[in-house]
Order: structure tokens, then sequence, then C-alpha cells
């Protein structure tokens, strides 16, 4: 089983750092999931209704990623953290993209508390996943651009296995190697915050509610945290 690691240097640069990992075996991507469907369609309904809207870049939780994103020379209004672009996306065109049901759970999760959420496909990840400053060396394929080869410049924090990199500028963009389809069995989802002080409790919500939309459709779900204090998790 692959470990999730933090490097040294992301944690001293980072110290408050949490990052969940949801890990689900048994991924039944091909059902309908109504509940997952539901969550969507509600955050729809009340950013209609005008009683919710998405965090913008003015918000905290947004900006903490704004800060970290030009601290290691990325222009976070040009390349923006996920949840940010989920969240312009939707108060822009008033609905979440549907993408696959495992898919759509965490977007929801992520947007609904402004925090950074992915996927990987574990059948396709190679060996352990470091979380660390680029070199400049690493090739990366983005998602949906399979002929497409990028290298992340050096400092750039990524998340990186064996093979190449999973995530640029952190968590602005997922690769095409290990993107969660319909037929993903195998996956480890994460949710990130530079504000474990203030914002882990939050996090752990996010947890549950990401939990919940995923045990009807698994055969097991399991939780783990990776910190500066607790730098390695295996999934």
């Amino acid at each position: 089983m692959p470990a999730f690691r933090i490097a040294p240097a992301v944690a001293d640069a980072f110290p408050g750092t949490l990052i969940a990992l949801v890990t689900a075996t048994g991924v039944r991507g091909r059902e309908s999931w109504p509940h997952t469907a539901a969550a969507v369609e509600e955050l729809e309904q009340q950013l209609a209704d005008g009683t919710w809207h998405p965090a913008d870049e003015t918000d905290p939780r947004i900006e903490a990623w704004h800060a970290a994103y030009r601290s290691f020379g990325t222009n976070p209004r040009r390349i923006r953290p996920s949840v940010d672009a989920l969240g312009r996306r939707l108060a822009k065109k008033g609905s979440l993209p549907r993408i696959n049901p495992a898919v759509d759970s965490y977007n929801a999760v992520s947007v609904r508390h402004a925090l950074p959420a992915g996927a990987f496909d574990l059948d396709h990840v190679t060996g352990d996943v470091d979380i660390r400053h680029a070199d400049g060396t690493e090739s990366f394929t983005p998602l949906g651009e399979p002929d497409t080869v990028e290298h992340p410049k050096p400092g750039e924090i990524i998340y990186t296995d064996i093979t190449g990199v999973l995530t640029r500028h952190w968590n602005h963009r997922d690769a095409h190697r290990t993107r969660v389809t319909e037929d993903s069995t195998h996956v480890a989802f994460v949710i990130e915050t530079l504000h474990a002080d203030r914002d882990g409790d939050l996090l752990k919500i996010s947890v549950d509610e990401l939990q919940g939309l995923l045990a009807p459709h698994a055969e097991q779900t399991t939780m783990s945290y990776l910190s500066p204090a607790q730098p390695k998790a295996t999934v």
C-alpha cells in the first residue's frame, strides 16, 4: 500500500498544514449516487436563492492558499487553487460540473466548505506519494491532455510518485494518469487546510460529509491525517 508523505521543507514552510486522507476501496462508480446528486443540487439551489455563496479570494480560507502560491512563485490569480477556481465557476455559471459520482462528491464538499479537495486512482499510483518542492526535472501530464508533458518550476509544491507528478501548484491541477473515473475502484481522496488551528474542525466535518457520500457506494472507507507532526500515512 502506498504511503503519503509531507517533505520536511514543506512542513517547515507551512507548519499549520493538515491534510485528510480518505481511502475508499471497492468503489462502485457506475451506479446511481442519489445523495451526491442531491448535495450538488442543493448547493446550486442555495446559490440561486441567494442563501449561500461560494467563498472568494477575500475569504481567509482561500486567501491562505493565494499566499502559499505566491510564496512558491505561482500567481494565484492566473493559476488558481482548485477550490478557488471551482467556486468562481459555480458563482459564474450557477452550476457545478458533473464528472462522475466520486469526483462530484469531493467537489461538493470542497466548494461548500472552501477547502481544496482532490483524489487519486490508487491503481495508477506507483510507489509512495510525496508532497514536496519540485526540482524542475519532473514530468507532468495534465488531466485531459494525455499527449502533453509539462515540467513544474523549481520550488513549486507538487504531489509526486516515482513515475511523475500527480498535481501541480500543490492543488491547482491533477494528472491524467491518476484521474478518477467511473471505473476507479481504489481511490484516495484528500482535503487540505493550511491552518489546522483555525480550520481543523471544519476539515473534520468535511471528512465526515465525504465519507457519508462515499460509504453507500464502497466496500470500505478509512481515514487518516497528514501534518508536520505526523508527516507519513499509509493508505
